[in-house]
């Protein structure tokens, strides 16, 4: 067989493994379910309920290692919180001295 035959047959493999892949991708996202068999679908139900428990065990372990970080977290702020300097939260008396008139204020001139 010639280099020009060989590329020619595994150009129609490739094409042959995407037109494949293309199906399972349509079959597994519910299109063209038509020309399935009941075992075609009971085989494409299996793989997406092992694909949603790698999801939900995937989504499981970063919601424990956000958990465990927070947790760290919550362990570090009372520390951080102790090492600051005290602050008094309510404001201190003041004297301020103010000015009380009691009567009729002051005819104003003007000059027109």
């Amino acid at each position: 067989m010639n280099p020009r035959q060989l590329l020619k047959e595994e150009t129609a493999t490739l094409y042959k493994k995407i037109e494949l892949l293309d199906d399972s991708k349509r079959k597994l996202l519910g299109e063209n379910l038509d020309s399935c068999s009941t075992d075609e679908l009971e085989d494409v139900e299996k793989q997406l309920e092992r694909s949603l428990n790698n999801i939900r065990t995937r989504k499981n372990l970063l919601f424990k290692e956000q958990i465990d970080q927070l947790k760290g977290q919550s362990e570090v702020l009372p520390l951080q919180l102790s090492t600051l300097p005290t602050v008094q939260l309510l404001p201190q008396p003041m004297d301020v001295e103010t000015a009380l008139f009691i009567g009729l204020p002051e005819p104003r001139t003007t000059n027109v």
